[in-house]
C-alpha cells in the first residue's frame, strides 16, 4: 500500500506577512504547514495499524527552500520525500497547481509496486486557505474525493472516512485509488525525537521539475494573474461613547452617520 501525503511550505503565522515586489508572499522564513500535520499523521497511524505493508511518500510543490517541508515530514515519520520546484510555477494558482501535484503523483507512483495508493492532504493551506485543490486534484488523477475527514480507515481496498456536513456526521466510503482531505479534529500530530531527526538524514528525497513530468511551462500556466497586492489597511479603533445620561440618543446618532439605520 503506498500512501502520498501533500505537504507544504507555507509563510510562519506567527510572524509578520511581507509582500516582495513580485505582489507574492515573502516565504523565506516558513513552516511545515500546521494543517499538513493532521494528514501525515494519519499516514503513519494507518502504517502502524497494517505494519510494513504500507509505504509514506510527503510530497510537495515550491520553490528550492520549501525541501525543508519534505525534510520535516522525514523526521516526523514519512519514509521518502519528493520535491516539485520549477520556476513556471512561482505563480501558479488552483488550477495550475493541482495539474502539476496530478503529474507529479504519477510521477511518484512509478517508483511504487503497489497497484493501490491513497493521496492524503490537509483540509486547506494556511496561505491560500481555498480549500479547492484536493476535489481539483482528485478530477485530474480521474479518482473519487472525500473531504472533511474526521478519521480514515483503510479497509480492504477501500478508504472509509467519518466526516461533518452542517450537523450531521456522516460515514462514506470509496474504492482505492483515493484523495482525502484530513481536517484538524482528525488527530494530534506527533514531534519528532532526536533519534526520529537523526535517522531522516538517510530517507532518500527526490527534487524534480517539470522537465522530468514531461510537461512545458505553457501546459501549467495559470488561469488567473495577480494584478495587485497590498497589506490589509489596519484596524481603525471604534469610538467609545460615554454614558452621560444620554448614551441611548448618542447611540442612535452613530449608527445614523454610519448608515446603519
Amino acid at each position: 500500500m503506498h500512501i502520498i501525503t501533500l505537504v507544504k511550505w507555507v509563510p510562519d503565522a506567527q510572524l509578520e506577512r511581507r509582500i516582495g515586489e513580485d505582489r507574492r508572499l515573502d516565504r523565506s522564513q516558513g513552516i511545515l504547514g500546521e494543517l499538513d500535520e493532521h494528514p501525515l499523521e494519519t499516514a503513519l497511524q494507518i502504517k502502524e495499524q497494517h505494519d510494513a505493508d504500507v509505504r509514506v511518500s510527503a510530497l510537495t510543490m515550491g520553490p528550492p527552500g520549501a525541501s525543508a517541508a519534505v525534510k520535516k515530514a522525514l523526521q516526523i515519520g514519512a519514509d521518502d520525500g519528493f520535491h516539485l520546484t520549477d520556476e513556471a510555477l512561482q505563480a501558479a494558482d488552483i488550477w495550475t497547481t493541482s495539474g502539476a501535484l496530478a503529474a507529479a503523483i504519477k510521477y511518484v507512483r512509478t517508483t511504487a509496486e503497489d497497484s493501490d495508493y491513497l493521496v492524503l492532504t490537509g483540509m486547506a493551506s494556511e496561505d491560500g486557505e481555498t480549500a479547492a485543490v484536493p476535489a481539483q486534484l482528485a478530477g485530474r488523477l480521474s479518482v473519487p474525493a472525500l473531504t472533511q475527514a474526521r478519521s480514515v480507515v483503510l479497509t480492504d481496498r477501500q478508504v472509509v472516512v467519518e466526516r461533518l456536513s452542517g450537523n450531521r456526521l456522516q460515514k462514506v466510503s470509496a474504492a482505492l485509488p483515493a484523495v482525502v482531505a484530513v481536517t484538524d479534529q482528525a488527530n494530534e500530530p506527533r514531534y519528532p525525537n532526536f533519534r526520529a531527526i537523526m535517522k531522516a538524514k538517510k530517507k532518500p528525497t527526490t527534487t524534480f521539475s517539470l522537465t522530468e513530468l514531461g510537461l512545458t511551462r505553457y501546459a501549467v500556466e495559470s488561469k488567473v494573474s495577480l494584478i495587485a497586492a497590498e497589506p490589509r489597511p489596519e484596524r481603525q479603533a471604534g469610538e467609545i461613547i460615554h454614558d452621560d445620561g444620554n448614551a441611548g440618543q448618542k447611540t442612535v446618532e452613530f449608527l445614523e452617520k454610519e448608515g446603519l439605520l
